[in-house]
């Protein structure tokens, strides 16, 4: 197996940074070949722009979705990203290892999705259950600062499974089967008093939970998302088709 870690947190030694290594010494224990793309150490640049399209198919008006598909057609996309591209080409799983920052992704790791899943290797007919990558596999490992009650669906911070939904339909809607994702949660304060015997505890414990979730990657059920055959030529869910999600729903 061929495994990718897209890292997006700007401290090496932060908890994210542990669980990055934790992700990775796990996979290689079960004898996969690891690479890493750590955003922020690469200076990924987030902002798409026409600066990365000097080649450009169209001068008149700075259409993303043409200049992408036109670069990566003719392999003249930014060094950056046709890395990137490479990296996801070569990859069996990816796994996204990031903090949730208000409520969502951090900035760097939206802009890696803006720019490397490509118009090209999505097209208005390979998407979703036909996505360019099904049979591939990703997986979502997250930190949170509050507490694992407060990201219930009574939460103060909103129910996980929704503030991750973005992220997870994107991995769906480019045809990866995506698995349950590891969440830990009250981190910045564990963080904070990481001296205490219980704080350290729980941290040491986030990480052995980890290991034992990337060790059992291979029996992980995919989350079920809705496909092709759901939607009718209105793109509206089929009054029989099941609903797998609060933002993609029945009104009863």
């Amino acid at each position: 197996m061929r495994a990718l870690i897209v890292f997006a947190h700007p401290e090496q030694r932060s908890f994210n940074g542990q669980l990055k290594d934790t992700v990775r010494e796990s996979l290689e224990q079960q004898g996969a070949v690891v690479e890493i793309s750590d955003l922020y150490a690469m200076g990924f640049d987030p902002v798409e722009s026409a600066d990365h399209f000097p080649n450009r198919k169209r001068i008149d008006v700075f259409d993303v979705q043409t200049e992408q598909r036109h670069a990566y057609e003719g392999n003249t996309s930014s060094p950056q990203v046709r890395d990137e591209i490479k990296k996801i080409l070569a990859a069996d799983l990816v796994v996204f290892q990031f903090p949730i920052w208000w409520f969502s992704m951090p900035a760097i790791l939206k802009g890696w999705l803006d720019r490397v899943f490509v118009y090209g290797l999505f097209t208005s007919r390979q998407r979703y259950d036909k996505g360019f990558f099904a049979g591939r596999r990703a997986i979502v490992s997250v930190t949170a600062g509050g507490p694992e009650p407060t990201f219930s669906h009574r939460g103060r911070n909103g129910d996980l499974d929704l503030i991750l939904w973005p992220l997870h339909f994107t991995l769906h809607y480019m045809g990866y089967a995506v698995l349950p994702p590891f969440a830990a949660f009250g981190v910045a304060a564990a963080i904070r008093y990481a001296g205490a015997s219980a704080d350290a505890a729980r941290l040491d414990r986030y990480r052995a939970d980890l290991r034992q979730h990337m060790q059992n990657i291979d029996h992980l059920v995919p989350l079920k998302f809705n496909v092709w055959d759901d939607w009718d030529e209105n793109g509206q869910l089929k009054a029989d088709a099941p609903s797998f999600s609060a933002f993609m729903r029945h009104i009863r």
